[in-house]
């Protein structure tokens, strides 16, 4: 129960339509708008999966050591990646993936969500004249109306406000957001349109009012990333793709090709990151798609190889749903530093980012409380004073690492590309690097094609336009209902593991999404998991400890943590008045009958005994935890004053001590249950 009580809302369903989002009932809402998603030819004839259902790792892995020679190895299990390999496997290629990691646990999951053709692009094509913008916006349009169509489980449209607040810029922006549009020609999912003040303010009523003028509404779209990354892998695993995640590649395998005597790219050398087997692929074509660790591969190839890729930081942040409408986005067109950020709605909260700094290429990438502070002032210029937007309210932070490349072919070597990058190395690597989450099937399609050409494989033209990924074949807005009422929650631990989830934090964070929607409810959902986990993969005491430890290290660095722990502490000042002063300490000392000037675990089963309410000791001890700054196992009067100061100022929200000595406070005479439940959370 307590389980299902920290994940309700935000969990995502297995069963035969892959995983449907619970919130998803909301995606019904647009398609009941009758937005016209774009026709999009359908594929080529490909015969049906070879699999019903995606073997298992197991079997993946030994598909992998027991193949003499695939004509594909992809090493990457991004959505590039993934792409790569089921435009391979479709068009007939024996295919094989390998992902040192877990599916879409490096950027693809850390994206806005977005599928768009890029609005910001198109003006720069138009303002200079850039014809290889124009082309990337028109590609991304067409790949955007062609993911909606093939995984409508996992995608919809959205509609996004452009605010206005000058005269002069309704016509500027109209005739931009047209042309958006005119480009997307037949890919266009509804036409944009013009809103007076007076219905902006309908539609967005927590929008700045002062010196408004209008809006501007036009339609991109939206989707679960990390979910689609998986339904594009577990999709090319369907199709006889020999997937596997915690597969790194150690170096790479070469022989020397008899006709030029030159060596030759010709697999690599993979060890199972679980067990720590090693073993040998070989493939008649090697293709490097690891995004941000792009040169490392490019580096075992030849350690002389030129880097190519330019990491940037994009930080996001995820607030409660009321900040935002449950149906229309956000755009701020020109932030204070001339960058654009997005204000969505997202799995029933609000995403907003997000930044682009440069950074260095990390497996962990950690987002800094600079960033958390500029989007939440952005934020602010953008909201009616009405709302506080409190640093408390951030549910959740991540920081994505995106791949800007070089093209290595450029005379420019320092100009960055702004479409995806194919480069074929001496010895036949083949890299695809660049591009956006949107067209990660044309980067893929590219890719393939490279490696037919440069390799003489034999395969026909790509197929995968117009082919449906795992679960978009026969879904309804409605299925998700059926699923909740069948399956329940407790069985999506279950399933998530036929999805090779093989850790606690595949489950939190990419088989659901509960790490990247509030990180503290993620960790109440730890040690139920890790449960379950543990007894469906035999896991011992020493590896339920082992896991829980590092999900908690995910979510600490990762997911914002470390930043909420540092809104409060022991030099946290207490500004309170002298009247907050006295009905807190009246409060305090309900729990520490004794005037011994802090409380314990102890104390605070005796007042909720005295209500006949029990809880958890461990459940206890980590609510206490929160507030106990100097880590001595117990709550002091002035840690308690702490607490309350910064909860009045915004910095923290949803403090379980907080809620529970308040609520206690309230009835202790009237002997009910006290509910512990954040009421919106926050960091």
């Amino acid at each position: 129960m307590a389980f299902q009580k920290a994940v309700k809302g935000t969990i995502l369903v297995g069963g035969g339509a892959l995983a449907t989002v619970l919130g998803l009932s909301q995606f019904a809402h647009y398609k009941r708008k009758q937005v016209n998603l774009a026709f999009v030819e359908a594929a080529d004839y490909v015969s049906e999966p070879v699999n019903r259902e995606p073997p298992s790792r197991e079997a993946q892995i030994l598909t992998l050591k027991n193949t003499s020679e695939f004509d594909v190895l992809v090493i990457g299990g991004g959505a590039t990646g993934s792409g790569c390999a089921l435009d391979a496997v479709t068009r007939g290629l024996k295919t094989a993936l390998v992902e040192r990691d877990d599916f879409s646990s490096g950027t693809s999951s850390r994206s806005t969500k977005l599928i768009h053709g890029g609005v910001r692009y198109l003006q720069k094509a138009i303002m200079k004249l850039d014809i290889e913008q124009y082309r990337m916006v028109k590609e991304a349009l067409h790949e955007r109306a062609n993911l909606l169509e093939i995984a409508p489980h996992l995608s919809a449209p959205l509609p996004i406000m452009l605010p206005i607040y000058k005269w002069w810029q309704l016509p500027y922006y109209w005739v931009g957001i047209k042309l958006y549009d005119l480009v997307a020609g037949s890919n266009c999912l509804k036409s944009s349109y013009v809103l007076s003040k007076s219905r902006a303010l309908e539609h967005f009523p927590m929008l700045q009012k002062d010196k408004l003028v209008g809006a501007i509404v036009y339609y991109d779209g939206q989707h679960n990333d990390a979910r689609m990354n998986l339904a594009i892998a577990l999709t090319a695993a369907r199709y006889g793709a020999a997937t596997a995640n915690y597969m790194e590649v150690m170096s790479l395998l070469k022989k020397t090709d008899p006709k030029t005597g030159k060596e030759r790219v010709s697999g690599a050398r993979c060890k199972d990151v679980l067990t720590g087997e090693e073993f040998d692929v070989r493939a008649k074509c090697v293709i490097n798609a690891t995004g941000p660790f792009t040169d490392t591969v490019r580096k075992m190839d030849d350690k002389d190889a030129a880097a190519i890729c330019q990491p940037s930081a994009g930080v996001h942040i995820v607030m409660p749903g009321y900040y935002s409408p449950e149906s229309m986005g956000l755009l701020d067109p020109a932030t204070s530093d001339g960058r654009v950020i997005f204000f969505l709605p997202w799995q029933k909260m609000t995403i907003a980012g997000t930044t682009d700094t440069p950074t260095d290429v990390t497996h962990h990438p950690i987002p800094s409380e600079e960033d958390i502070n500029f989007i939440l002032n952005e934020v602010r210029n953008y909201l009616s004073c009405d709302v506080e937007v409190r640093r408390g309210d951030v549910l959740a932070a991540w920081s994505g690492i995106r791949p800007l490349v070089t093209d290595p072919k450029s005379a420019d070597t320092q100009s960055i590309s702004r479409n995806h990058v194919v480069d074929i190395s001496e010895s036949g690597l083949i890299t695809i690097a660049g591009g956006k989450w949107t067209t990660y099937r044309s980067m893929a399609e590219d890719t393939i094609n490279a490696a037919v050409k440069t390799h003489n494989l034999k395969a026909g033209p790509s197929k995968t336009v117009g082919l449906f990924l795992q679960g978009g074949k026969d879904w309804s807005p409605t299925l998700y209902i059926r699923l909740v009422q069948d399956y329940g929650l407790e069985s999506e631990v279950k399933y998530g593991i036929k999805e090779y989830a093989c850790t606690a934090v595949d489950m939190i964070s990419r088989r659901t999404r509960l790490a990247f929607l509030n990180v503290q409810a993620a960790e109440e959902a730890l040690p139920r998991i890790v449960e379950l986990m543990g007894r469906e993969l035999s896991w011992g005491d020493s590896k339920k400890k082992e896991e829980l430890e590092t999900a908690r290290k995910f979510l600490y660095y990762e997911m914002g943590y470390k930043s909420r722990s540092e809104q409060l502490t022991d030099h946290s000042e207490i500004s309170l008045l002298p009247s907050d002063i006295d009905r807190y300490k009246k409060r305090f000392h309900k729990f520490d009958a004794d005037q011994k000037g802090f409380i314990t675990i102890v104390d605070v089963q005796r007042v909720l005994e005295s209500i006949s309410v029990q809880m958890d000791e461990n459940t206890l001890h980590e609510i206490l935890n929160e507030v106990d700054l100097n880590k001595n196992g117990q709550v002091e009067l002035n840690e308690f004053l702490q607490l309350m100061s910064a909860v009045q100022k915004g910095r923290v929200s949803g403090s379980r001590l907080a809620i529970l000595m308040k609520t206690a406070e309230e009835n202790l005479d009237r002997r009910v249950p006290i509910p512990v439940d954040r009421s919106c959370g926050g960091l």
